[in-house]
């Protein structure tokens, strides 16, 4: 087809911009045009798929710099709106006398939806979780109805309401924010609850998309297996569980690879068993490449990747979707869960039975089959470039 103008609306944060990236880079080789407004910290990263870095600035925490999310959903919703009132203005100025063909937009990106609106433009959402099914106001009923009865959600709804009219958008705020036109979903179907109650000709499941990241370093070989704690970037776990960390994989056979993230002070953890290495950052999918074990948040981003690379998971949940993605990961036979209090006995006991285990390392195989055949990169590319045809 012919070369497009694409423009995405990222959202600076590594849960909402890492999964899209090998999206990007298909749609470069293919040979549009795409551009992405992003602010400074993310712009090597694009700029490594072969997209354009369009420059805005950002209210969101800055995970680099140790900033980090609200603990409270709704201040954590209410951040999202305040990035899509501050980027917005930003964009239009941007693009208003070079419009694209198409915009791709993250789950928080709500420029992206309002300017596909005010543009007449196709808009295709890159889900980096799982999707709203059928019946999902309905099974969920309970824990909606307290999200909605949490101190500050009124005044949050009722600006985002707000905002959507002075823009113009007919959509009210539950639809705006769940309920996309069309969006390509890249996480294992396999993590999606009711899967088989997920509207088809909404969303696409294709899996994620993880082909080598330009824009990260290699891990080197190492002469034994890793055993990887990543606890995310967005939220993090205390000094003393990574110190539980420690103490239980002293002993075992393994490189333990400890990433803490920017909040914590590596030096914080105390003496360091020779086995292992702490470290503020790690290429993540490069360390799973040669892990056998994988100790996590749950976050979607490292189930995704745990699963890719066929590792099983210790899932210890901090916030957000991570517990019920740790439930999940149990009920796949990938995954144990424990909670971020537990002792390094209880750590070590629960690593070892995963790592000796002929049925989880089955199941891992299986999962990992079915994730890459799904689709990923070329797979988005496809439906992005339909949904353009369409306009």
């Amino acid at each position: 087809m012919d070369a497009l103008h694409i423009l995405m609306i990222g959202v600076p944060a590594h849960g909402h911009m890492n999964p899209h990236l090998p999206v990007l880079a298909e749609l470069v080789a293919r040979g549009h045009r795409v551009e992405v407004t992003t602010p400074s910290g993310f712009a090597r990263a694009v700029a490594g798929t072969g997209a354009t870095a369009v420059p805005v600035t950002s209210v969101l925490p800055d995970e680099d710099r140790g900033e980090t999310w609200p603990d409270d959903p709704v201040a954590g919703m209410a951040r999202f709106l305040d990035e899509g009132v501050h980027v917005l203005p930003q964009a239009r100025a941007a693009f208003d006398d070079d419009r694209p063909d198409v915009l791709l937009g993250d789950i928080g990106s709500y420029p992206a939806r309002v300017l596909a609106h005010q543009w007449s433009r196709p808009l295709v959402q890159l889900s980096p979780t799982y999707v709203a099914w059928e019946s999902y106001e309905h099974d969920m009923a309970e824990v909606l109805d307290g999200l909605r009865g949490a101190p500050g959600y009124a005044a949050y709804h009722e600006r985002f309401a707000a905002w959507l009219a002075a823009e113009g958008v007919p959509v009210d705020v539950d639809a705006f924010t769940g309920r996309p036109p069309r969006s390509v979903v890249l996480v294992p179907r396999a993590m999606q609850p009711h899967a088989d109650d997920v509207d088809p000709r909404r969303y696409t499941f294709v899996g994620p998309a993880l082909a080598v990241r330009a824009h990260q370093e290699e891990w080197p070989v190492p002469d034994r297996p890793v055993l990887l704690v990543s606890l995310g970037s967005a939220y993090s776990a205390p000094v003393g569980f990574y110190r539980a960390c420690l103490d239980a994989f002293a002993g075992l056979d393994r490189d333990v690879v400890v990433k803490v993230g920017p909040a914590v002070d590596p030096d914080a953890l105390g003496p360091v068993p020779a086995n292992a290495s702490v470290h503020r950052w790690v290429p993540q999918l490069s360390v799973l490449a040669h892990a056998s074990a994988f100790v996590t948040h749950a976050g979607m981003g490292g189930c995704s990747e745990g699963l890719w690379h066929g590792v099983p998971m210790l899932a210890v949940p901090q916030a957000v979707d991570q517990f019920g993605n740790a439930d999940r990961l149990v009920e796949l036979g990938v995954g144990r869960r424990l909670d971020v209090d537990a002792t390094a006995d209880e750590l070590r006991v629960a690593v070892v039975e995963l790592e000796s285990s002929p049925e989880v390392a089955a199941r891992c195989a299986a999962l990992r089959s079915e994730l890459r055949a799904a689709g990923g990169a070329a797979g988005a590319a496809d439906i992005v470039e339909a949904e353009a045809a369409r306009r």
